[in-house]
């Protein structure tokens, strides 16, 4: 009900730090994850709004207020900060390693053609 709150904040730092660090590269061995951080917040968006929908679709979000339906009965607001520790951590964290991995496989690729 609540996992996309964690991808969508780091979504959201992601692209203020493309935004503001455009041409700030201190090291050549974070130029590789700086030349690739718009993948991650192409997949970070992406993710967080397919979450959004089907969260949507199955009713856990509402356009009234409280918004999310676990907030209207008592305790939800413990059940949503442990979906967002159990299941969007893990969601972020897995983005952010498949992208990793992508990253260093895309740079060892072309430095192979090279």
């Amino acid at each position: 009900m609540a996992c996309f709150i964690v991808p969508l904040v780091q979504a959201v730092a992601t692209s203020i730090y493309c935004k503001t660090a455009k041409n700030s590269i201190s090291n050549p061995h974070s130029a590789l994850l700086k030349r690739e951080l718009p993948a991650l917040e192409k997949m970070l968006w992406g993710g967080s709004v397919m979450l959004i929908v089907d969260h949507i679709i199955n009713g856990e979000l509402t356009w009234k207020f409280p918004f999310f339906t676990a907030l209207g009965v008592e305790g939800g607001g413990a059940v949503m900060l442990r979906e967002m520790l159990t299941v969007g951590l893990p969601i972020s964290i897995a983005v952010t390693a498949v992208w990793a991995i992508y990253a260093v496989l895309k740079s060892r690729r072309s430095a192979v053609k090279a």
